[in-house]
């Protein structure tokens, strides 16, 4: 048994019972029934998630997985493809949008190298990043597949990897990406899983013109056509339209679910990560918290397909773990709705008239 097959057979649902001591203390609390809404609903699923009616979620991760992507050189960006490497030593150097938020949650952030088409052995080797690299960048996948199929299960568990690495000191996981052309893969990801139009799921990215979103749309359609992802299969659809950090952050999912942490996962490319998880284990999405609905239009259908309504929707589409990051403190209000808010019999108030 490999790590991913050992992985999934050790995920389980959310604990039912803990879900329901959490249900009869919430419908008591000082307030009118359930007025505080999804914050409400969202810890009944840490207590369930966790099996505690006092969820840890003080230690967070936020972690960043960088890749690049053959089909940049379909000119699916408004950027060059060495973005993606520099855009890792920025995070590194604390000065992108995800250090600014990371700080206002108060997680830490690791960058992980999946497949950055870019030396980064010296910023592994001071211990900066965490280096998982399958390959200098996937295949173009509208002339070919992404990658093989072993990269493909290399990919996942090497996101696995990586939470069995942090688990110790981690309460609560988020999800980043970071790679020039991703939403291309992502997007041909969602249109295999869902058999939508890709030209009904196909976003501006990085902010393409209406040429670029034609010409995107089309490398899409052309990449479904060419490698022909059965949709049954997570590791297939990986393998002929993904990307390396979404195979990792789908290796997150799984990790953190098998761990019995909650993941809260980013944008696009982070929930095309999470559509194969739950493909791969449809128990994984009961660990899965939606941060926020992105600018991209697939989004909202990839969000269906979860289950999952998102926590805030601010027209987002930076990624990094950006979304994940300020959907954090959620976390700490829903928690502490549970902990610190006192019953009726507790607060010694009048319960509503029947």
């Amino acid at each position: 048994m490999n790590l991913l097959e050992a992985t999934l057979a050790s995920i389980h649902p959310q604990d039912t019972v803990w879900r329901a001591r959490a249900k009869a203390r919430l419908d008591q609390l000082i307030m009118p029934h359930w007025a505080l809404g999804r914050l409400m609903d969202l810890a009944l699923d840490l207590a369930g998630i966790s099996r505690s009616m006092a969820p840890p979620v003080a230690r967070k991760t936020i972690v960043t997985m960088a890749g690049d992507h053959g089909v940049a050189a379909e000119g699916v960006s408004k950027y060059p493809q060495e973005v993606t490497a520099q855009m890792v030593f920025g995070f590194v150097g604390g000065m992108a949008g995800i250090n600014a938020l990371a700080n206002v949650a108060g997680a830490r952030i690791v960058v992980v190298d999946m497949g950055v088409a870019a030396d980064l052995s010296p910023l592994a080797s001071a211990g900066r990043i965490l280096d998982k690299k399958i390959a200098p960048a996937t295949g173009n996948i509208a002339g070919g597949p992404a990658m093989t199929r072993h990269q493909a299960v290399r990919a996942v568990e090497a996101g696995i990897e990586v939470v069995e690495q942090l688990a110790e000191t981690t309460d609560v996981f988020g999800t980043g990406d970071m790679g020039i052309a991703n939403t291309t893969p992502s997007t041909a990801i969602v249109a295999a899983l869902t058999g939508l139009p890709a030209a009904d799921l196909t976003g501006r990215g990085t902010g393409i013109s209406d040429d670029q979103l034609a010409r995107k749309t089309a490398v899409v359609e052309q990449a479904l056509a060419t490698n022909c992802p059965d949709p049954t299969d997570a590791l297939d659809v990986l393998a002929k339209v993904g990307g390396f950090e979404i195979g990792g952050i789908a290796g997150v999912v799984l990790g953190a679910a098998a761990r019995q942490k909650p993941v809260v996962i980013d944008g696009f490319i982070s929930t095309a990560g999470a559509l194969l998880a739950q493909l791969l284990c449809p128990m994984s999405a009961e660990y899965i918290i939606a941060a926020h609905r992105s600018a991209e239009p697939g989004h909202s259908a990839m969000h269906t397909h979860l289950g999952k309504q998102p926590l805030l929707d601010l027209g987002l589409r930076l990624g990094e773990g950006t979304g994940a990051a300020l959907a954090m403190p959620l976390l700490d209000a829903a928690e502490r709705i549970l902990t610190q808010v006192a019953t009726f019999d507790e607060a010694h108030v009048s319960k509503e008239q029947p």
